[in-house]
């Protein structure tokens, strides 16, 4: 489930949280651990929105399974829970994250779209001095990757984050 509702969002299917099977967490850690002796490196956990749920149960229970890291990517909007060993950032200017994820967030990925993201970008970074910076164009949009190559080109800081399963046509 998300409430977010970011124009852009390639999962619109995961919104509706009633659409969706609910599942026990005991289950979703074994297929998420089965998942990493097949070759995965690492566990993401991201949504939808997946601070919306309190994540402690299933990171734990991740834990008790397996010792691949734990990633989480999320908006910032709901309160930090579970014990993930990296947090995504990916803040949005509709729905601004939470001071506390902000700060305890390993990578900030924004998306541009157009001159506001990047403003939006400046303010949440200065938010966020121990995170990588990333600014990733939105999908199939022009002037936000036009935008975000400039900035890059310009303050070393940043970094270009590129959709590599889209270009690629991976689902």
């Amino acid at each position: 489930g998300c409430d977010v509702g970011c124009s852009w969002c390639d999962t619109k299917h995961s919104w509706p949280a009633d659409s969706h099977p609910k599942r026990l967490v005991k289950e979703l850690a074994i297929e998420a651990t089965t998942a990493t002796e097949t070759g995965a490196a690492f566990v993401v956990i991201t949504g939808g929105e997946p601070l919306h749920h309190n994540l402690d149960t299933l990171t734990a229970a991740m834990r008790s399974r397996s010792s691949q890291p734990v990633h989480l990517e999320t908006s910032g909007v709901d309160q930090l829970s579970g014990d993930p060993d990296w947090i995504t950032l990916s803040p949005k200017r509709h729905k601004p994250p939470r001071p506390d994820v902000l700060q305890a967030c390993h990578e900030l990925k924004v998306v541009v779209h157009e001159p506001a993201d990047l403003l939006f970008a400046e303010v949440v970074a200065a938010q966020a001095p121990q995170a990588h910076w990333l600014l990733q164009p939105g999908w199939d949009c022009e002037e936000g990757l036009e935008l975000a190559v400039g900035k890059v080109r310009q303050d070393q800081r940043w970094r270009l984050s590129m959709q590599s399963h889209k270009w690629l046509g991976v689902r």
